[in-house]
């Protein structure tokens, strides 16, 4: 039978099954196989936070979502053309994600009686009644074939059943031109100490890609072409491997040694697992009993002449407040990366939220101003991680890294950089004595200043004649001695907060993107909300709409201009993963009446609704006195 090859420009697939049924493992899969096809990708995993959710149940469901495409794209997608559900529970859960004749292909093998009614069916079943009427529906019998497909390993029946998510994977790699090679390869590598269970997940994948070519279920495949890109050389890369490697690429562009100070949290475990791999390039990583001794143990690697990072989320922020209290009063380099997640307290460990930025700020007791930065996607992490290492050495000053579960945990292809095009760092130790005193002797003063950065001097201890005092009281200026001299500690806490604010020095004007001119809003976001954002505005001004994007990579300081650009527009909208924090900034710093788009679902924005909001805005702009919409917005 010969089979029709349909083209497309774009697919939007979800994997869906229990926490057990590797929806994880069978989405990276499909996705290191798209990104060495070379088309334009961006994923979205979503799953519980328990170790193992209730089994058939809507908690216990996890997935994976990629957007592949044949041209440049910025999110994971709104909505999925193709849902891949291996029970009640997936196929439940994620239904009412999918637009009406989209594909769904079904494991039918637990829809039992008992697994319907612990999904919440309550004695219907959907693959029998009108519920899938709408959509495009293949029923197959996923667990079955791939016990028969593997029984000459002489597995049991529930460890030959775990290979379905294989069969599944090479269905779906046959259905949309995947290449087999990569997933071979891996799983060569992964199971190659059990070839039993090796052999049968590559026969199950086999047979899965198999039972594509020859059934008559599926009578179209398709395909997606590359998407055209700059040249270079890519790999597939998550938001937590990217930081990772900036973090590396910033102690060597510096000199410094890495050093990691870590309590395991997700969603930010994976930056300490990725730096222990790297041992080769003198990194040292430090799991802590605790997030207080992970980020000391950093500031004191800082202290020893390293590049001291700490990595952590909401919960860990508020644990280590006192000690980055300590690093601002030290002014010692530090980093701060905060993988944000839905709180408060625990929380939603396992899903995405930006609402950290006032704890960025202010999170701490007194005056302990320090800069923040903020990566909008997740090979943007790499570019990230090396920015906010040379504030913080340029500036001697802890720095706050804001990134997120949906950029830690979604992936993108990334263009892997010209070591030779990364900026240098200096890290300027002090060598010798820096002050004459009256009698004509030099000696060494620990908060002489910089002129142009206002930055400490950064002496490593055991430099002969740079002996000095330092603790977490008040320092004299210059001298550095304890001192509780009330117009010393005015002068010293006005220097600490004018030293951040000349970080603006040189991190450049505000990049906003107006095409045209002519528009009269502008939306401005910062981190993870630039996809969102940015397939949003693209919407509008394809409806022919002219309106305005900016946003913020730099949250502290601001841009030097940002005041100015905000005054250009009519409008300006933010969108945020919180209740308005941004906005709130904006507000009271400019005093501009910017208004929120704020959503806390644990979940990124979808464009469309953004697009909703920008064309409810726009609208609003010549009805100046009856603007419903903004009146709820400002609720």
């Amino acid at each position: 039978m010969t089979k029709q090859v349909r083209q497309l420009d774009r697919v939007i697939i979800r994997f869906a099954g229990d926490s057990g049924d590797g929806m994880q493992l069978t989405g990276d899969r499909f996705t290191q196989e798209t990104a060495t096809l070379g088309n334009d990708l961006s994923t979205l995993p979503n799953f519980p936070a328990e170790i193992r959710a209730p089994a058939g149940t809507l908690p216990g469901v996890s997935s994976f979502q990629v957007h592949f495409a044949d041209h440049d794209i910025l999110t994971p997608g709104d909505a999925p053309n193709v849902l891949v559900a291996m029970n009640p529970a997936a196929l439940k859960a994620n239904l009412g994600d999918l637009p009406k004749g989209s594909t769904i292909i079904v494991d039918t093998h637990d829809f039992t009686n008992r697994n319907l009614t612990r999904a919440g069916y309550n004695g219907s079943n959907p693959l029998e009644d009108d519920t899938l009427d709408a959509y495009d529906v293949h029923q197959v019998d996923l667990t079955t074939l791939t016990v028969e497909s593997v029984k000459e390993f002489g597995l049991s029946r529930k460890d030959a059943s775990r290979a379905k998510n294989m069969f599944a994977l090479g269905l779906l790699s046959w259905l949309y031109g995947r290449p087999t090679e990569p997933t071979i390869s891996f799983l060569e590598r992964k199971f190659a100490s059990a070839p039993d269970i090796r052999d049968a997940n590559i026969t199950a994948f086999n047979t899965g890609w198999n039972f594509g070519e020859t059934t008559e279920t599926f009578a179209v495949s398709y395909e997606v072409k590359p998407a055209p890109m700059p040249a270079g050389t890519y790999r597939n890369i998550t938001g937590n491997v990217a930081l990772a490697y900036g973090l590396i690429a910033a102690s060597v562009q510096s000199r410094l040694p890495l050093f990691l100070g870590s309590y395991p949290i997700t969603p930010a475990s994976d930056v300490l697992h990725e730096l222990s791999k790297h041992k080769r390039f003198g990194v040292v990583t430090f799991q802590a009993e605790d997030e207080i001794a992970g980020v000391g143990a950093a500031l004191g690697a800082s202290f020893g002449g390293g590049l001291g990072v700490t990595t952590t989320s909401g919960p860990g922020i508020a644990l280590k407040s006192e000690t980055v209290g300590l690093a601002v009063m030290l002014e010692l380099p530090l980093l701060i990366c905060d993988i944000q997640r839905g709180g408060p307290s625990t929380g939603l460990p396992t899903k995405t939220e930006q609402a950290d930025l006032l704890q960025a700020m202010f999170g701490r007791n007194s005056e302990a101003p320090l800069p923040v930065i903020a990566p909008r996607s997740p090979a943007d992490c790499f570019d990230t991680a090396v920015e906010a290492a040379r504030i913080a050495i340029t500036y001697r000053t802890p720095v706050m890294l804001l990134s997120d579960g949906y950029l830690a945990n979604g992936s993108e292809p990334w263009l892997i950089p010209d070591i030779a095009e990364l900026p240098a760092i200096e890290a300027d130790f002090a060598t010798e004595p820096n002050h004459e005193t009256a009698d004509g002797e030099r000696e060494f003063w620990p908060y002489l200043r910089d002129p142009e950065t206002l930055a400490r001097p950064w002496a490593v201890p055991g430099t002969p004649g740079l002996e000095h005092r330092i603790g977490g009281l008040e320092k004299a200026d210059g001298h550095g001695n304890i001192s509780y001299d009330p117009t010393n500690h005015d002068l010293m806490v006005r220097t600490r907060q004018a030293k951040v604010d000349r970080v603006a020095d040189i991190i450049g004007p505000t990049d906003v993107d107006d095409p045209s001119g002519d528009a009269r809003i502008l939306v401005v976001g910062w981190g993870s909300t630039y996809g969102p954002i940015g397939a949003a505005v693209r919407q509008v001004r394809a409806a022919g709409t002219p309106v305005a994007q900016a946003h913020l990579r730099h949250l502290n300081p601001f841009p030097a201009d940002l005041g100015d650009v905000l005054r250009r527009y009519e409008r300006v909208l933010v969108p945020e993963m919180n209740l308005g924090q941004l906005a709130m900034l904006l507000r009271a710093k400019y005093l501009v009446d910017v208004v929120g788009y704020n959503r806390v679902r644990g979940l990124p924005f979808q464009s469309s609704e953004l697009a909703d909001a920008i064309a409810d805005l726009v609208s609003s702009l010549d009805q100046p006195d009856h603007d419903p919409w903004q009146q709820e917005l400002r609720r």
